[in-house]
Parts: structure tokens; sequence; C-alpha cells
């Protein structure tokens, strides 16, 4: 069961991109569990852009230019996210906070759109704010759609930061 509900009901393709990206990314995420997202990559054909948090694309950079970079920094993040105390669900907070209405198939490729834009309650009376968004590569191989990188860490809405 998802904690958000699937916008593509009827499409097959974006239905299946986005319970990849939403649903099954952040049950993942929350559990610091990589294997659960593992097979959703190609990964002899995978790079990870970091935005950097700016929107001139002259401030980005390969952070990622295996998947196993990308895995070793998902993991630490992850983990860093268990030892955070939240005053709510994690998974729940997430979800929430997470929107993906936008995906581009063209043949065989499509490009999906996550934005991230919203706050989850920590036990200290603060928050964790979830504020930018990613654009996904994705590529059909033997009929299941895989991750192929993304260009990630972007200001959401985009020119809401100063860049170099």
């Amino acid at each position: 069961m998802s904690l958000s509900t699937n916008p593509f009901p009827n499409d097959a393709d974006r239905s299946a991109i986005w319970t990849m990206l939403v649903p099954r990314d952040i049950k993942a995420f929350v559990n610091a569990d990589w294997s659960m997202v593992e097979g959703d990559f190609v990964a002899d054909d995978f790079m990870g852009i970091n935005g950097n948090k700016k929107d001139n694309p002259d401030g980005w950079t390969i952070s990622y230019p295996t998947l196993a970079d990308y895995r070793d920094e998902w993991v630490r993040q992850a983990r860093e996210g268990q030892s955070v105390v939240y005053a709510e669900d994690q998974e729940a907070g997430i979800h929430r906070a997470t929107s993906l209405t936008e995906i581009e198939i063209t043949g065989e490729r499509a490009v999906a759109h996550k934005k991230f834009d919203g706050e989850i309650k920590l036990a200290d009376g603060g928050v964790d704010r979830l504020n930018w968004q990613t654009l996904y590569f994705c590529r059909k191989v033997d009929g299941q759609w895989k991750l192929t990188g993304f260009v990630g860490y972007l200001p959401y809405p985009m020119g809401s930061t100063t860049s170099r």
C-alpha cells in the first residue's frame, strides 16, 4: 500500500515509473535498504548530476559518475535520516512533500519530474525541510522502466536561488 495516490492509474508506463520513483524509492530510503531499489537502475549506463541547489547549469557537477558512487551516497543519506528523531512518521512526511505528476515519454525513453516541497516535524520541535527537485532519466529495458541517471538537488521552483 502506498501513502500517496498514483496520478497515472490508466497509463501503465507512467504508473510504473511513478511506482518506482515514489512509493518504492521512499520506502527503501526510509528503511535504508538499497536492495529494494537496486534493480531499478541500468548500472552500466548511469550518471547522476548534482545541481548543488543552483538554477544555473554552470554550477552543476557530476557527483555520481557511477551507480556505485550514487548508491554509497544514497545509503549514507538514508542512514543519516534514520538517526533523526521525528515527531511524525517519516515515510508519510516524505510522501506528503513529494509530487511526481509530469512524465514525458518518447519511445523507450522518459523524463520524470519529481518535486519535494514540504516539512516533516522533528521531535525537538523543529522541522526537516524538503525543498528541491530532480529530473530522472529512464529507459525501457526488456519491458521494464529503469533509471539511467538524474539531474538532482535543483532549486524548487527554479529561479529561486542565485547561481555561481
